[in-house]
């Protein structure tokens, strides 16, 4: 029964970081603003603002998920300890295996909780706007881009977070050429601007008839939404507008009306579109939307003060500036190129398995700084 001893000792030993976390965490501020808010969403005409409602009731829910994810810590810790005295009092040795996948989810748990302590960037706390582009290499590379598409969507339905579909633009025979989403939860911007980069993928191409072993790219931009519009000001006179009719054969993602809209941000020259909404108007605001994100990604990278100082810059989808490679031949292997992380179930992390790639980015940041 050694063993169980020994799990008693490293339970204990995890008491005081679970006592940091929960001052790091804030919670007793937490639960007085809880109580805050709860109290004037309570209050006739608080519904009269639609906008600033709907922003208390968000506020309301991070708070309380974040209470309540400690507070699953908490208990997760109680059931592993007491399973180990109940184990040692009646001699039971077959709750091993139990306490020892209790222990492994418990530290994981709580280092992955520690780590989102460190989300103290401008835009962490945002959701965020994924753009997928394909690179070089036509249906192959597109593929790609859709694999990966799927890879984050699923990650963000692990997490219980929700996605919406902001544009999307077919590959010729397969894939996509590129598509943008929105991703809305707690800190999700923290945890996924790491992913920003370059992919790379090292596979036998389903496309090629004399089954060759083919390397492709596709880039990931990620960036916060930003609720504030005022946070990044639009003009109308920095901004060219034109509206097409949407190509490819789009499926149910893609409306066929001429409602599609590009906008150009002239003093950057950036320019983002959207087509999967029936409406004009709507497609306009999904392009503002993506304009303000990437125009805030780009200050908090580059570290500017004024918006005025942007560039528009151009991510090169090509060999050597990719930030992981994902190889499914002649090995399974998915590697971080910075972090070193690497996880040989390339299976799962196509499935969204990515948080040990996240992690190990959070962690190597705290550690440099």
């Amino acid at each position: 029964m050694l063993e169980f001893e020994e799990y008693k000792t490293k339970l204990n030993a995890l008491r005081p970081a679970l006592d940091d976390l929960g001052e790091a965490l804030q919670l007793h501020e937490a639960e007085r603003e809880i109580a805050e808010l709860e109290t004037e969403s309570a209050q006739d005409g608080f519904w009269n603002n639609v906008q600033h409602s709907q922003q208390v009731q968000q506020r309301i829910k991070q708070l309380k998920n974040k209470v309540e994810r400690y507070n699953k810590l908490r208990s997760r810790w109680d059931d592993a300890f007491t399973m180990c005295e109940m184990a040692l009092e009646e001699q039971d040795e077959s709750l091993l295996p139990e306490v020892e996948s209790e222990y492994g989810v418990l530290t994981e748990d709580l280092e992955s909780m520690r780590l989102s302590t460190l989300l103290t960037g401008e835009y962490d706390a945002n959701n965020a706007i994924l753009t997928f582009h394909a690179g070089a290499g036509g249906t192959e590379a597109q593929d790609w881009a859709q694999m990966l598409y799927r890879m984050y969507t699923m990650w963000t339905e692990r997490h219980g977070y929700k996605y919406t579909l902001l544009d999307w633009q077919d590959g010729d025979q397969a894939g996509i050429k590129s598509a943008t989403i929105k991703i809305e939860g707690d800190n999700v911007y923290g945890y996924l601007k790491s992913e920003h980069g370059v992919h790379r993928l090292v596979r036998i191409s389903p496309f090629d008839a004399n089954a060759r072993r083919q390397t492709s790219f596709a880039a990931l931009e990620v960036m916060p939404e930003i609720g504030d519009a005022g946070e990044i000001e639009l003009r109308d006179e920095d901004i060219k507008m034109d509206v097409f009719r949407s190509s490819g054969a789009g499926g149910q993602k893609v409306n066929k009306t001429s409602s599609a809209v590009r906008l150009t941000h002239i003093p950057t020259g950036i320019v983002v579109s959207s087509q999967v909404e029936r409406s004009h108007f709507q497609n306009l605001e999904n392009c503002k939307e993506m304009l303000r994100a990437k125009l805030a990604e780009i200050k908090e990278r580059e570290h500017l003060e004024k918006i005025e100082d942007i560039k528009g810059v151009q991510m090169k989808i090509e060999w050597g500036s990719q930030i992981r490679s994902y190889v499914f031949m002649p090995y399974t292997l998915a590697k971080d190129t910075r972090t070193g992380y690497e996880n040989s179930n390339i299976n799962a992390v196509m499935d969204g398995d990515i948080d040990g790639f996240i992690n190990a980015y959070l962690a190597m940041k705290a550690n440099k700084a």
